[in-house]
């Protein structure tokens, strides 16, 4: 079947990069559901599951620059398709683990592949979307990482008295491989658009000292390091907060924790519809993105008041809306780099910057912990809730204008 002629082309493409990302977050937290039954197994102390966890993380930080310049020089189909491909053999794998040496190692393998997700995804919007539904696009392939937070733990809960926790990796890798054949099946068949085609034979060299030549590159990075601090802690911290600083049972926190995810996964998709709708009707580019993060930065305001919240369902309602903040902001500062660098170092900006964001969140991990315990959790909502109103500002003056630069025309 050709696809060429198909409008709804660009939409499944979109769709499956959707897939990808929904698939990303719930094959990363298969284990934290499945960790109390592996204990049962084998014995795993806090300390190597610790460990197991930072083999993850240093992999997918690595992986998110890397992986991001070879999708930029192989494109979105090959990328993706090994990125997926990867991962999910990874997750196999973690069905015969005997060991937590074995289980770091997988993670480790884990994170190899998963840094590709999300600039590839970034990367299909950019050669198969047409600028004018760019935001709209990126926002659903992005969101697919909320719908994976949303579905894991109940899934993963379901099967594990079904299968047990070996037969649940088993399970979510036959997901990923059934991904990577569609995704190769429908890429195959079909023609990109217009505006692609010709580019996406043509042999990409990138010259990468002359990127970091250009400064709006380190504000795209700058602002991830700032920034994603805030949304790890959040995950990392808040159910620990609520349990032993407002006394929620831990069954209740995992009854309430998936609702910000929830409004993440929304804001994604409306970010990127509003700031599209914006950009149709005026026709201007940069306020059409800014105005939406400018609004996104304001709603994140609550946050520096969290400790007067007074009660968890009020603490969730603050979270819900600074994760419907950061949905609506991080749609359209990806779609701002590809206005900016477009479809030739879209991706490997996506990587640097992301990569930026896990070394910060290494840095300020431990912090966070030593702020804690020698004062509160008071400064972290002060940060949470100012950081992006100074991002924000920063952004405005130092990227004046968003617009194509000259040299990725």
């Amino acid at each position: 079947m050709d696809f060429k002629n198909v409008k709804i082309l660009p939409w499944l493409i979109v769709g499956l990069a959707f897939g990808a990302t929904a698939l990303s977050f719930l094959d990363r937290q298969v284990l934290s559901v499945s960790i109390i039954r592996i204990k049962e197994d084998f014995p795993i102390s806090d300390i190597e599951y610790g460990f197991i966890n930072t083999g993850f993380l240093v992999s997918y930080a690595i992986m998110f620059t890397v992986g991001g310049i070879l999708l930029d020089k192989y494109g979105s189909r090959l990328g993706l398709a090994i990125s997926v491909g990867i991962w999910s053999f990874a997750t196999a794998l973690h069905s015969i683990a005997n060991s937590a040496f074995h289980l770091g190692i997988y993670r480790f393998m884990l994170g190899l592949g998963e840094g590709g997700a999300f600039p590839g995804a970034i990367k299909a919007v950019v050669e198969w979307v047409p600028k004018r539904k760019q935001a709209l696009a990126n926002g659903i392939a992005i969101g697919g990482s909320a719908l994976g937070a949303v579905v894991a733990p109940p899934l993963c809960v379901y099967l594990i008295n079904i299968i047990g926790w070996r037969g649940i990796f088993v399970v979510t890798s036959i997901f990923g491989f059934i991904w990577v054949l569609a995704w190769l099946y429908i890429t195959k068949k079909s023609k990109k658009i217009a505006t692609t085609e010709t580019a996406a034979k043509e042999k990409v060299k990138i010259d990468y000292k002359e990127i970091f030549l250009h400064k709006e590159v380190w504000v795209f990075i700058c602002i991830r390091f700032l920034l994603d601090p805030i949304f790890y802690f959040f995950m990392f911290w808040i159910p620990k907060y609520l349990n032993e600083i407002r006394g929620v049972e831990l069954e209740r926190v995992g009854n309430l924790f998936w609702i910000p995810f929830l409004a993440l996964g929304l804001s994604n998709i409306l970010g990127g519809w509003i700031s599209d709708a914006v950009y149709i009707k005026t026709s201007n580019l940069d306020f059409a993105r800014k105005v939406v993060m400018g609004a996104a930065a304001l709603l994140t305001l609550p946050a520096a008041f969290m400790k007067i919240a007074p009660s968890p369902e009020i603490v969730i309602m603050i979270m819900s809306i600074v994760f419907f903040a950061h949905g609506l902001w991080i749609t359209n500062y990806i779609t701002s780099i590809s206005d900016m660098f477009g479809r030739k170092v879209t991706s490997s900006i996506i990587g640097f910057s992301g990569t930026a964001g896990a070394i910060a969140a290494f840095i300020i991990n431990p912090v966070i912990g030593l702020i804690i315990t020698k004062f509160s959790y008071d400064p972290m909502w002060l940060y949470a809730g100012t950081m992006y109103s100074v991002a924000f500002i920063g952004f405005i003056i130092f990227i004046p204008r968003i617009k194509m630069l000259k040299a990725y025309a």
